[in-house]
C-alpha cells in the first residue's frame, strides 16, 4: 500500500488551499490512518533520554523556571514550552515548523477536499515568504497572484521573519472578507497591494481537451484523493475518441503538489515499468522506492508525449515530470519547476499538538534531487513576459488575461477542440503541439 503522504509545497499544506502553505515536499501524517504499523512508533522521541540530553534538558527546566520567576510579564509554561519548541525548529530549515493542537485539528480538517481561503500555496524561500503558485480559478488567481511573488506584508504587518504557520493564520479568514497582500515581484519599482476576498475553494483537480488531429490535452491542477481516477476517465475517453490517438499533451504548469500516492500513480499511467520517485532519510522507514506496476492494463504508455512545466509547478507535479524525463517517457517543455524536494512528516505529541520535521529528501529515477534545483525542461518556451513598466492595474489585466486563456482552455467541454487562436495565445503548449505534430522530434530524439 503507498503510504499517503502530502507535498505540501516548499513544504505545504494547501491550507484551504485556499491558502497552501509551503512545506517543503511530502508530508506523511503519523498517527492517523492510512499510516503502515510500526512506522510512528519508530519516529517517536525515546521515553529515556541519553546522560546527555537528560543534563541539556536540566538546563532548559532552569531557564524556564527563572523565566517564570523573574521575567516582568507573567507567561504561562505553555507558552515558553511551546516557543522554545518553535524556536528550536527554527534553527534547522524553513519547512520545519511546530503546530499547537488548535492548528493541527485544522489541517486534519482542511484535507477534506473544499476550503475557505484564497487559493494560494506560499513557501519560505531563502526566509522570504514567497508564492510557490496561485491554484487555478481561485480569488488569488483571478487577482493576478503569480509564482514567485515574494509577500512583504499582510494587511500592512511586515513578513521579515515570519513563520509559514504565522502567515497562514494571518491571511485566512471567513468566507467573504478581504485581505491585503503587498507584494514585491520582478520588475515592480515598488511593492504593490492586491486585495483578495477569501472565499470557499473547491477544487477540481482534472481538466481535459483535445485537437481535431488526433491530440489530447490534460491539466491537472493539484494531486488530491481523485485524481487518478478522473484521469483513468479522460483517458479512457480520449483513446475512444482520438483513432488514432497521436499524442498527449500532459500540463502541470502552477501545479503546487499534493498526494505522493496520487503523484506516483498519474505517472504509473504513462510508464510500463521502472522506477517513479524514492526517498532517502536517516531514518530507514523514510527511505521508500516507488515503481510503475507492470503488467497494468489501460495505460497510456506508448504515445507520444509531452509535459508542461513552469515556476510554478511543485512537489508531486515535479515527481511526475522527473520520473516521465528520467525514463525518457515524455519531451518536457517550458521553464524551470520551483525545486520543492524536502519530506516532512507530521509526528503528533502527547497534548495533541505537532511537529512538522523535514525527515527526508526525494530523488528522480536517475539520482537527482529536485530540492532547490527543480526539474529542468528538455525544450525551454518562455511564457509571454510582463512588460516591467506598466501600473499594477494592467499589469493585474495582463497576468489575468494569462491566467483566463489557461482556464479557457479547460473550462469549456472536453470534447470541444482546442482552437489555432488559443494555442496562439500560449506559446508554450503552442510548441507542444507542434512537436508532437512533428513526431519524433529529430533534434532532441537523442537526450536523455
Amino acid at each position: 500500500m503507498l503510504r499517503k503522504s502530502w507535498f505540501w509545497g516548499g513544504a505545504a499544506l494547501v491550507l484551504g488551499l485556499g491558502l497552501g502553505w509551503s512545506l517543503a515536499g511530502p508530508v506523511t501524517v503519523f498517527g492517523q490512518n492510512p499510516t503502515p504499523p510500526g512506522v510512528a512508533r519508530s519516529l517517536q522521541p525515546s521515553l529515556s533520554p541519553s546522560p546527555v540530553s537528560d543534563a541539556k534538558l536540566k538546563v532548559f527546566a532552569q531557564a524556564l523556571a527563572l523565566i517564570e520567576e523573574q521575567y516582568p510579564e507573567p507567561k504561562t509554561t505553555k507558552d515558553l514550552v511551546y516557543g522554545a519548541i518553535q524556536g528550536t525548529l527554527g534553527t534547522l530549515d524553513p519547512h520545519s515548523s511546530f503546530m499547537t493542537p488548535e492548528e493541527f485539528r485544522e489541517l486534519q480538517i482542511e484535507t477534506k477536499g473544499q476550503f475557505s481561503g484564497i487559493g494560494i500555496e506560499i513557501a519560505l524561500k531563502d526566509r522570504v515568504l514567497t508564492v510557490v503558485s496561485p491554484i487555478e480559478g481561485t480569488p488569488a488567481y483571478q487577482a493576478g497572484m503569480k509564482p514567485g511573488d515574494q509577500i512583504v506584508k499582510i494587511n500592512g504587518a511586515p513578513t521579515k521573519n515570519i513563520t509559514l504557520m504565522e502567515a497562514v493564520k494571518q491571511i485566512r479568514g471567513p468566507k467573504g472578507s478581504k485581505v491585503t497582500l503587498t507584494i514585491n515581484r520582478e520588475g515592480f519599482p515598488q511593492p504593490k497591494d492586491i486585495v483578495i476576498t477569501r472565499e470557499i475553494i473547491p477544487i477540481r483537480s482534472v481538466k481535459a481537451r483535445i485537437l481535431d488531429d488526433g491530440i489530447g490535452y490534460v491539466r491537472v491542477t493539484h494531486f488530491q484523493d481523485k485524481t487518478d481516477h478522473d484521469l483513468q476517465a479522460y483517458l479512457k475517453n480520449m483513446k475512444q475518441r482520438l483513432v488514432p490517438f497521436k499524442g498527449l499533451i500532459l500540463d502541470l504548469r502552477n501545479d503546487p503538489g499534493g498526494l505522493l500516492d496520487q503523484a506516483v500513480r498519474v505517472a504509473d499511467e504513462f510508464l510500463q515499468s521502472g522506477l517513479i520517485v524514492y526517498t532517502e532519510g536517516r531514518n530507514r522507514n523514510q527511505n521508500m522506492r516507488f515503481y510503475a506496476r507492470v503488467g497494468q492494463e489501460g495505460r497510456v504508455a506508448n504515445v507520444p508525449m509531452v509535459v508542461l512545466i513552469n515556476e510554478g509547478s511543485a512537489s508531486a507535479s515535479e515527481i511526475v515530470a522527473g520520473a516521465l524525463k528520467d525514463q525518457k517517457r515524455a519531451l518536457i517543455v517550458g521553464t524551470k519547476s520551483f525545486g520543492k524536494g524536502s519530506v516532512q512528516t507530521i509526528i503528533p505529541l502527547e497534548d495533541g499538538s505537532a511537529l512538522r520535521l523535514t525527515t527526508a529528501l526525494y530523488f528522480t529515477p536517475s539520482g537527482v534531487t529536485i530540492n532547490e534545483k527543480g526539474v529542468l525542461p528538455d525544450v525551454v518556451v518562455e511564457d509571454k513576459p510582463l512588460a516591467p513598466d506598466k501600473s499594477l492595474q494592467k499589469l493585474r489585466d495582463e497576468l489575468l488575461s494569462q491566467h483566463m486563456r489557461r482556464e479557457g482552455l479547460t473550462d469549456k467541454p472536453w470534447n470541444q477542440p482546442i482552437t489555432p487562436e488559443e494555442l496562439d495565445k500560449d506559446p508554450q503548449l503552442k510548441r507542444a503541439v507542434e512537436l508532437l505534430r512533428n513526431w519524433p522530434p529529430k533534434k532532441l530524439a537523442k537526450q536523455p
